[in-house]
């Protein structure tokens, strides 16, 4: 553990090194473009939101359809550029509260804040360096290290040490709306004492079964609390809790608004208590006593604000416990889990959800608040993001899900059967990842669009004069000519399909590629090209994160390496390529220049199995 500290230390430290170099080095153009920052902004009303914090809207003018990196808990700061140039930055420090496409709401720390935001011009806003969440781990890496003779010093040596893990003993509860597989990791979950290990690769119903395991475990407690590394991967699991009929709070804002899952958000909830508006009413004489005082009338003035703030202080308390009380379920990220309404909470069982995505410190965070740890993920699809290669090196990718697959494998259930692919495009990501254990459900198995088709297609662009570019750090390489071949492939392919069909059935695509760059050209090309106007709501092209959890009926993938030396720098993570290969229901196709690709075991084997199949 202690090691995981100093790994940590060191992934703090780059970051907060390349936030400075970001901050001063980077024109404001390319933060926009990189989506780390909105310019120029206009600013909106402010008001006091249910939790009493003080906020403001702002809008972005231009330049809409960058996708941003903007949610819910991150720390923002704002600044203004003068027509020299010159940039400025304002002295607080915000966070975001809720942000969509073109709006933002964002929470000031001062009523001097918002009144040196409101006089600035030309104002633009960025992402801050997230201490919070850091400071959040390592606190909770200091616990667990120290912790002795409690709880979590006895999981930490379970999922650490040699102590073993223990489990009831009870007849296992049939669900014959679940597959075996299925069935086996919900009654593992039950036996569990201490941990259990939902293995979900793609399409096999990993949620259908998390939900069932929470839905079962709340026959036997009262309460749970569910988290995830991102809020997109929260609300998710949320949304399946709730169409299944439990009462989630969500702790948080969620990133796709929509008013089911605004509706169960603490702070709608709060709002609408029966008690908030005496509350509302308390809290705004509380601002109109403060207002007096500064005006120099200050008559007794501090026992009525005192008396106030006890009342309003009660009635919080009040409303959070009726709130607590009636959920079921607690869903909120892992840095979420140490929000202030949740303090001196403990629940019997924590689910994680996304585990394999989730730094194992920020797992910690939660696991405090647990007697047991229900995992759920795939250590085979994307890993944790991080920045520091030392950091990479030394472990700190390596997350506590793997650590307990590979310790604990009798706490493991991999679920067998997947219901999205046709088994060709499944069979190789099975036998590659999954030791061939995959089997395709008999209604997925032959799915196709055309019949006699091939579900998987490599277009070898070897010879056709596709050559990469580097474009900058952090949006790595371009294939402008590969690109341009991608997108003649969709054209074609829809044609043989058939608009009216493809408009009727709602036959979707996704076009991939690992390069940022290499997406945003596909992006203006496709909204360029009057060809695919019809087909825009069809249509979705996005890095490989940007589709994870997703599928399409057709999915292009655009790999863009094409150079003589064979470097495909990080198309040599190959839990990237299998997220992108097993996003597509029925057909595959692939562009990408083989002579550079194949030199690697893993895209050699790949290129001779589609081969094979065609």
């Amino acid at each position: 553990m202690h090691t995981l500290y100093n790994l940590l230390r060191l992934e703090y430290e780059h970051e907060k090194e390349t936030y400075r170099q970001q901050t001063e080095l980077m024109g404001i153009a390319r933060k926009v473009k990189r989506g780390i920052a909105w310019y120029p902004l206009n600013v909106g009303r402010s008001y006091y939101n249910s939790l009493n914090q003080l906020v403001v809207e702002v809008f972005r003018t231009e330049d809409s359809d960058i996708e941003h990196n903007f949610e819910y808990g991150r720390p923002v700061c704002f600044f203004t550029q003068n027509l020299e140039g010159k940039v400025k930055f304002l002295s607080f420090t915000a966070t975001v509260s809720y942000a969509d496409e073109e709006r933002m709401v964002v929470v000031i720390p001062s009523t001097d804040a918002l009144v040196e935001l409101q006089a600035a011009d030309r104002v633009g806003v960025q992402l801050y360096f997230d201490e919070h969440t850091y400071r959040l781990m390592f606190e909770a890496l200091n616990q667990v290290i120290k912790a002795k003779g409690n709880r979590l010093a006895e999981l930490r040596d379970i999922f650490h040490g040699n102590a073993p893990t223990s489990t009831y003993h009870f007849a296992p509860t049939r669900f014959p709306w679940l597959n075996p597989s299925q069935e086996e990791a919900v009654n593992k979950v039950l036996w569990a004492k201490d941990v259990a290990v939902v293995h979900g690769p793609p399409g096999t119903g990993k949620t259908t079964t998390l939900v069932e395991a929470i839905f079962e475990t709340l026959h036997r407690e009262n309460q749970v609390l569910v988290c995830a590394q991102s809020n997109m991967a929260v609300d998710w699991i949320s949304e399946k809790l709730v169409d299944r009929g439990i009462h989630v709070l969500r702790i948080g804002n969620p990133t796709r608004v929509n008013d089911k899952m605004l509706s169960f958000t603490y702070e709608r909830r709060f709002e609408a208590h029966p008690d908030y508006p005496q509350l509302w009413s308390i809290r705004k004489a509380i601002r109109e006593l403060y207002q007096q005082r500064r005006k120099g009338r200050s008559e007794n003035m501090h026992q009525k604000i005192n008396a106030l703030k006890d009342r309003a202080t009660e009635l919080e308390i009040h409303i959070n416990a009726d709130l607590f009380n009636e959920a079921r379920v607690v869903a909120c990220t892992l840095a979420g889990s140490a929000h202030r309404v949740m303090t001196g909470m403990k629940f019997a069982t924590l689910f994680i959800d996304e585990a394999a995505q989730a730094l194992e410190p920020a797992c910690w965070i939660a696991i405090r608040r647990a007697d047991r740890v229900i995992l759920a993920g795939d250590h085979c699809q994307l890993p944790p993001t991080v920045k520091c290669q030392e950091a990479v090196r030394g472990g700190l990718a390596h997350t506590l899900m793997q650590t307990i697959v590979k310790r604990k494998p009798e706490a493991v259930s991999l679920l067998k059967i997947q219901y999205r692919m046709n088994e060709e495009i499944m069979r190789f990501s099975s036998d590659w990842f999954y030791g061939g254990s995959l089997q395709a459900a008999p209604e997925v198995k032959y799915r196709g669009i055309l019949d006699y088709d091939t579900p998987m297609v490599w277009i070898n662009t070897e010879g056709m004069d596709c050559n990469e570019e580097f474009v900058g750090e952090s949006f790595g390489r371009i294939n402008k000519a590969e690109a341009r071949l991608t997108l003649e492939q969709l054209q074609t392919y829809i044609t043989r399909i058939g608009k009216q069909r493809i408009l009727e059935e709602r036959i979707d695509f996704g076009v991939i590629s690992p390069y940022k760059a290499q997406v945003q050209y596909l992006r203006q090309s496709i909204r360029r090209d009057p060809f695919f106007k019809p087909f825009h709501h069809l249509i979705s092209i996005n890095t490989v994160d940007g589709f994870q959890g997703q599928e399409r009926d057709v999915i292009v993938i655009s790999l863009v390496r094409a150079n003589e030396e064979g470097q495909i720098g990080f198309l040599n993570d190959l839990r990237r390529m299998n997220v992108a290969i097993t996003r597509a229901r029925m057909k595959l196709i692939i562009l990408g220049d083989a002579s550079t690709l194949t030199r690697h075991p893993f895209y050699k084997k790949l290129y001779e199995y589609i081969e094979k199949e065609e």
